[in-house]
């Protein structure tokens, strides 16, 4: 299996990532993919991937750090590196006050334009990379802007999904792929689970998130960690009616594609 989305770099594991990388390897995951916030948090990522094999990263700015005055060069620098897989996250986030919306519009507005930027502008073919979005509570805004974006819509994935059939809907008429972490889990977010039926098999992700949202069983345990995206999976293969072995090849092979990484052999 693959983390699809994670952060290794966050203070929760300060001193502490070998130790969560090998307990990931443990439990069965070939991948890591460790998201970046800012641009410094850009140069961070990269010397992680950079330290371990089977571990990679993307270079963006989240939209709850609009306020730091990011770095374009650094994270278009960062996004040219081998290991550098996706841009983001980035996006919207309209649950807390602040940034501004205003601010966090201008922010996505110019990290679109970096990206479309890099991708034409031939410097390396690494830089057309799909894009992993960050949307809380602004699905019709971020929607509309990807529309009028210049990129394929199968391009962006949405993580860390955590509404109803409603706004699955929505992303997977746009073309989109969607991500479930430990909410999906969670037993009063049922409505999250209802999604997750909706979603085809082809489009369809785990994440954990981790530091945060640890998925039941081990709900109680903080910080989250790599090693229990096993949780997700096992979870969503039996809300889907699949064989749990099968859905976790169905997981493998999406990540392959969407993010054009090959995962190392499993340990035998």
């Amino acid at each position: 299996m693959i983390d699809t989305h994670c952060h290794l770099t966050f203070d929760d594991y300060a001193g502490q990532v070998d130790a969560v990388i090998r307990n990931a390897r443990q439990a069965g995951l070939r991948g890591l993919i460790t998201v970046s916030i800012t641009a410094d948090n850009c140069l961070q990522s990269q010397a992680l991937a950079e330290a371990h094999d089977g571990v990679w990263f993307t270079a963006g700015v989240h939209p709850l750090y609009a306020e730091e005055a990011p770095r374009w060069d650094l994270v278009c620098a960062a996004g040219g590196h081998e290991r550098c897989v996706a841009w983001g996250e980035l996006g919207l986030d309209n649950h807390y006050d602040e940034p501004p919306r205003a601010l966090q519009d201008r922010i996505l507005a110019e990290q679109l334009a970096m990206i479309e930027a890099a991708r034409s502008g031939g410097t390396s073919g690494g830089l057309d990379m799909p894009i992993v979005v960050h949307c809380r509570n602004a699905y019709d805004e971020l929607l509309a802007v990807f529309r009028d974006a210049p990129f394929e819509h199968d391009r962006y994935v949405f993580h860390c999904f955590n509404r109803g059939p409603d706004e699955v809907r929505k992303i997977l008429d746009f073309g989109a792929w969607v991500s479930f972490t430990g909410v999906v889990t969670f037993r009063n977010a049922p409505e999250v689970a209802e999604a997750a039926k909706l979603v085809p098999a082809d489009r369809i992700m785990v994440e954990t998130d981790a530091p945060f949202l640890s998925p039941e069983p081990v709900r109680k345990i903080r910080p989250n960690e790599p090693q229990y995206v096993v949780h997700v999976a096992r979870f969503l293969a039996d809300l889907r009616g699949v064989d749990p072995g099968e859905f976790e090849r169905i997981l493998d092979g999406n990540a392959e594609r969407f993010f054009g990484i090959t995962l190392p052999e499993a340990s035998q």
